[in-house]
């Protein structure tokens, strides 16, 4: 397998905060030639069994994955594990405590809402999840669009949620540290999730990767869905000057709110490491 290869490994079904199923998502991911793919919800690994189950029907290579939040630099950092163990004992504890704090941020979040005249958010939200313990900002995004607030998730994210904006409730993950070891120990590659949408200062990502690599991290997200092609060039450059594997993933959600379908990126640069040549005995035929 070479950086030619059509891989997808990073969008989300409706475990977390995506609106297909694993086997839905499989579909999709074959009909667009994908052929590696992971499924990688939000600091969950429920539908690990069935998305590995559905991508062999589907006859695609699979790697297990996960995204998870971290707090970085008073940011939410995301985290992308692949080829871990999906039985193992610690990274599940991990993942459920990071999760632990959603339901309460939440209620905060749709009390803050209804301060500016949004009454109802709370419960609104809930119509859209498919995993009440992982309500996000996402459900809440979906809720406004749906009674009218707001024309699309972009301009929810524009007047809400966002920091300064009503309905922002900061939420404290897990630490960059923990995050790593719980990927590293399980047998898993960590993976610096789109880090150009963290806006950080030259100074504050190169702290992120120093750490991330001091950690045991060993791969970022070259080619993902919200990068622009200069920021392609930008995080291929970094992935060589830290010694980094490259990865490769739409970040799909969405048929409707997506911009990048599964399967739709450029390829990787050639001259990187991808990630599945240091993950080849971990992937699942």
């Amino acid at each position: 397998m070479t950086s030619i290869l059509n891989a997808d490994l990073h969008c989300h079904s409706v475990v977390s905060d995506g609106t297909l199923t694993p086997e839905d998502l499989a579909a999709r991911a074959k009909a667009n030639g994908v052929e590696l793919w992971a499924l990688t919800d939000h600091d969950e690994i429920g539908g690990q069994n069935r998305a590995a189950a559905a991508a062999r029907a589907q006859g695609m290579a699979y790697l297990t994955g996960t995204e998870i939040s971290v707090t970085f630099a008073d940011t939410t950092v995301h985290i992308v594990g692949l080829g871990f163990d999906p039985d193992d004992a610690q990274l599940a504890q991990g993942l459920a405590a990071t999760r632990g704090g959603r339901g309460e941020r939440a209620h905060d979040m749709a009390a803050q809402l209804a301060q500016v005249g949004i009454n109802g958010a709370y419960e609104g939200a809930l119509q859209f999840v498919g995993n009440p313990a992982l309500i996000s900002r996402t459900h809440f995004a979906r809720f406004l669009v749906e009674t009218g607030v707001c024309k699309d998730t972009s301009e929810v994210f524009r007047r809400y949620l966002t920091e300064g904006k009503p309905g922002y409730v900061p939420h404290r993950w897990a630490s960059l540290g923990d995050a790593v070891r719980w990927i590293t120990e399980a047998g898993g590659m960590a993976v610096i999730a789109h880090p150009a949408r963290y806006k950080f200062s030259a100074n504050e990502e190169f702290a992120l990767f120093s750490e991330f690599k001091q950690h045991g991290g060993r791969a970022v997200e070259v080619v993902t869905g919200s990068h622009s092609a200069a920021e392609y060039a930008t995080y291929a450059a970094m992935a060589q000057e830290f010694g980094l594997a490259a990865s490769r993933g739409s970040d799909f959600h969405s048929p409707d709110e997506s911009h990048t379908d599964l399967g739709t990126l450029p390829l990787l640069p050639g001259a990187l490491t991808p990630v599945w040549e240091l993950l080849s005995d971990r992937i699942l035929r």
